[in-house]
């Protein structure tokens, strides 16, 4: 099976030695979202802000993949404070539909450009 690199402009630009995403036959792993904004860089203010921009840039990389985040199957959190799990659960609630995807969720002590979240995921296409 071959690899597409999938990637869009409607999603932060890779800021390392990574692609947005990858495609192996049915299946997309995505890469780690952090809260910036795609057009200008710059990450949003505040976790709340930070969760949607998160989910918004990983629902605009499945769409370049020609998916949905209803195809995640499993998705890995990471936040530098757990007590704001409740956010990214109560936000998940508006981003997919149940049966709801697998999930990790990790407290880390840092992330890059000083994010308070970044989220990844795995998605099969049927």
């Amino acid at each position: 099976m071959s690899r597409i690199i999938v990637s869009t402009p409607d999603a932060p630009a890779a800021i390392g030695t990574y692609s947005q995403a990858v495609k192996v036959g049915n299946t997309v792993y995505m890469s780690g979202q952090i809260g910036l904004d795609p057009a200008t860089m710059t990450m949003a203010d505040g976790i709340d802000a930070q969760i949607s921009r998160v989910f918004d840039n990983l629902k605009a990389v499945a769409a370049a993949a020609g998916a949905t985040l209803d195809n995640a199957v499993k998705v890995n959190v990471f936040l530098t404070d757990l007590g704001n799990f409740a956010k990214v659960n109560e936000a998940m609630t508006r981003y997919f539909s149940q049966p709801f995807p697998a999930r990790a969720a990790v407290g880390v002590a840092a992330l890059p450009r000083g994010a308070l979240v970044e989220v990844d995921a795995v998605l099969v296409i049927d």
